[in-house]
């Protein structure tokens, strides 16, 4: 199963900007330690899903990054993505595993202990877990939990907990605090104005804390 990196780039497609783009600004200064979300609109073609996979796999491989595609699974097989993440109204954890097979990256997105364990045990290879604070990037969220539910899963699951929602380099020491190995974020760098540079001072946010015991 390959390496799961401790940053996460999840794509925004609404922003006029192109997802390319700031893909290839991040893995500048990020590397194997990237792992880019591919993430289409609801109403996006899978063509068009499968057309920004098979870049966004092109760009990581000399560099050793991940890339996965959220929600729509077949397109990461046919994409050759290193694996896939599912939502509550995605696939069951279980028909994702069996679809996607034993050594893919499989994520999961839970915000309490007691999910979080059944997507453990139905083969999530880690979890997404939030929201963890007030965020626009994604409508119709619940609450967010705060450090203290990213603390609360980790406690429960022996997987890396990726925390998400509202992430920023400030915020990123509290977090790992709480137990996250890593963060995922959206606005944090497909918003900035220097992609590279926001990408930067995640990295050197979680470098500074390290990475916790999975």
């Amino acid at each position: 199963m390959p390496v799961l990196g401790r940053l996460h780039l999840v794509t925004d497609t609404r922003t006029g900007r192109d997802p390319v783009a700031t893909v290839r600004a991040a893995l500048a200064v990020a590397g194997p330690e990237l792992v880019v979300q591919v993430r289409v609109e609801d109403d996006a073609t899978d063509r068009d899903a499968y057309d920004l996979a098979r870049r966004v796999v092109d760009l990581c491989a000399p560099s050793g990054a991940t890339c996965l595609v959220n929600d729509r699974l077949h397109v990461a097989l046919a994409a050759y993505a290193a694996g896939g993440h599912v939502g509550a109204l995605d696939l069951p954890v279980h028909a994702a595993r069996r679809l996607l097979g034993p050594t893919a990256l499989l994520g999961a997105t839970a915000r309490a202990p007691d999910p979080a364990r059944e997507a453990v045990a139905d083969g999530a290879s880690y979890l997404g877990v939030g929201p963890c604070y007030v965020t626009t990037t994604k409508d119709g969220l619940p609450e967010p939990i705060g450090p203290a539910g990213i603390a609360a899963v980790a406690r429960a699951v022996d997987v890396p907990v990726i925390a998400i929602g509202g992430v920023t380099a400030a915020r990123v020491p509290e977090l790992l605090a709480a137990g996250a190995y890593g963060v995922a974020v959206v606005g944090a760098i497909c918003a900035a104005a220097d992609p590279a540079h926001a990408t930067a001072e995640l990295l050197a946010a979680l470098a500074r804390t390290g990475a916790p015991a999975c």
